[in-house]
């Protein structure tokens, strides 16, 4: 007995042994290291924001946490966009010029057959979410224009706010909070949806700009739920008109602006110098494209009113950011997470329009709201910049939202990666690049392909380039020749010549090199370069299908 007792201790130990033994060898074998996450994307646009308006940019106001991420990043001087809020963001999403997407004008519905950057990724991965605004299906006016503003105020319910199947979350974005059409009142939004289903009541605190970073932060604990990499598209409607703005966000610019239009566009413009973003030669500041002078004013207090709400607007767009990256770093992915910052036009010079088709007369308690009223920034009042700002806050282009000079299609951008464009920290890039480049970088990074089909029909393939090979410095442009085109206005750009026209006016014709802010119309002197440049956008147009 004893002998087998001793024989089964020992056994014991031996398996004791052996299990450590094992312990030991798995501990001590080599980790199979996982493979390297593709990075998430966080695509953040302004609405009507003008090209000098950050502080990285020259502007005055205050834009901590933007600037930070210029700072850590990429600034560009010649991103471009289809200088109108949709026909922008059909670009940006779809990497096609705006017609080719469906967007040949206002309120249409984005193509079925242009592939969406979130729909693309989506297929490859990406857990995909939006915030704030569509403004890419087709919106229309009631019959009735007394419903119509009834609708409006968010006093009756008149079914989906366009086509379901060309809402956000039915074009790859798996979670959408936000706004279908592009126009709305900030403390109490016309359109608001979560997904499919309208959001019919907002608390009494309610504020739109609030409300995008508020769900963005949920999009970002929900998306850090999985492993897998996210894209986020944070779509602003500010500060596009009406201006309203929270009580302590204009206090912050209270007489800021009582020195006017003009002086604010030379300040700006010496600080852009002094940033080195610009210099005197190649940019010549150009007259304000209104053709108001500050002194002749009449209105100052109500004109330095609706500026100091315009860039309240944005300060708060600009609160939003910081507490958006603070979610990244405090989830661990900040340093993985390619951030772009842009806007979808140059500030806009609208004014005056009454109530009607996107513009409310009253608010939902049947308040009537008081256009261009002597103080704007609440929710009862509907107010707009104009043109004079407009042009001064464009500093240093000509024109404005809509047209496509430089004021109208040039854009602020930004670019951060800290994991990957750690050496580009706070430089500059000077290189042409458009909104259209946006999809095919974006499918660059996360290393995926353009589909053959989409929505069940083959899939046009974009215009647009990754930038990329922009940013490493490979290449000086990611498009030799480029065209734009809206309602009328429409310019056309072959290397360092570009030709510009407002609508039913002549062509313009620049040397972008020596003259990037088209202060010196060339042409007279270049009549063949003017023939030569009209027949690209000619037969561009007539391939595209717009008529001239």
């Amino acid at each position: 007995m004893e002998k087998k007792a001793s024989k089964l201790i020992l056994f014991k130990i031996y398996k004791l042994l052996i299990a450590s033994l094992v312990i030991v060898m798995v501990g001590c074998a080599p980790k199979k290291l996982p493979q390297e996450t593709k990075p998430n994307i966080v695509l953040i646009m302004l609405d009507d924001l003008g090209y000098s308006d950050l502080g990285c940019y020259g502007g005055e106001i205050n834009t901590p946490n933007i600037d930070q991420l210029a700072s850590e990043g990429i600034r560009f001087t010649q991103m471009h966009n289809s200088a109108r809020c949709c026909p922008t963001r059909a670009s940006l999403l779809t990497g096609q010029h705006p017609q080719v997407a469906g967007i040949n004008g206002m309120g249409v519905n984005l193509s079925m057959n242009t592939a969406t950057i979130p729909e693309v990724l989506v297929q490859n991965g990406y857990q995909t979410g939006m915030t704030g605004k569509w403004h890419l299906s087709t919106t229309k006016a009631l019959p009735d224009h007394n419903e119509q503003l009834q609708w409006l105020a968010n006093r009756v319910d008149h079914g989906p706010f366009s086509p379901l199947e060309n809402y956000p979350c039915n074009r790859g974005f798996q979670e959408h909070w936000g706004v279908i059409w592009g126009v709305v009142n900030f403390f109490d939004p016309f359109s608001l949806v979560h997904n499919e289903e309208a959001i019919k009541e907002v608390p009494e605190d309610f504020y739109m700009t609030n409300f995008v970073t508020d769900k963005s932060i949920d999009l970002l604990e929900q998306f850090s739920e999985k492993e897998e990499p996210f894209f986020m598209y944070v779509a602003h409607t500010a500060p596009h008109w009406p201006l309203h703005a929270l009580p302590e966000d204009m206090a912050k610019y209270q007489g800021v602006y009582d020195g006017g239009w003009d002086s604010l566009r030379t300040k700006r413009y010496e600080r852009m110098l002094e940033l080195g973003l610009i210099d005197e030669e190649t940019y010549p500041l150009t007259p304000n494209s209104s053709g108001r002078s500050w002194e002749e004013c009449e209105k100052k207090e109500y004109e330095a009113n609706c500026m100091e709400v315009h860039a309240a607007m944005v300060d708060r767009v600009d609160q939003g950011v910081g507490k958006i990256v603070t979610k990244l770093k405090e989830l661990g992915i900040y340093d993985n997470t390619i951030i772009m910052v842009l806007s979808d036009n140059g500030a806009s010079p609208e004014r005056g329009y009454p109530p009607g088709f996107d513009r409310p007369g009253f608010t939902r308690d049947s308040v009537i709201i008081e256009y261009n009223a002597q103080n704007p920034g609440s929710g009862t009042t509907w107010n707009y910049i104009g043109s004079a700002w407009a042009s001064a806050v464009n500093t240093p282009f000509r024109y404005w939202k809509k047209e496509s000079y430089e004021g109208g299609s040039a854009t602020p951008f930004i670019v951060s990666w800290p994991e990957k464009l750690k050496d580009k920290a706070n430089t500059i890039n000077r290189g042409f690049a458009h909104v259209a480049d946006v999809l095919p970088t974006c499918l660059d990074v996360a290393d995926c392909s353009y589909p053959d089909s989409i929505n069940g029909m083959k899939a046009i393939k974009p215009v647009g380039s990754s930038f990329l090979p922009l940013v490493e410095g490979n290449v000086s442009t990611t498009h030799d020749v480029f065209v734009w085109e809206h309602e009328g206005g429409k310019a056309v750009r072959v290397g360092d010549w570009k030709m510009s026209a407002l609508p039913g006016q002549p062509w313009e014709l620049f040397n972008i090199s020596h003259d990037h802010t088209e202060s010196d119309n060339l042409s007279s002197q270049y009549p063949q370069k003017v023939k030569d440049l009209d027949k690209i956008w000619k037969d561009w147009a007539d391939k595209t299908g717009i008529r001239y």
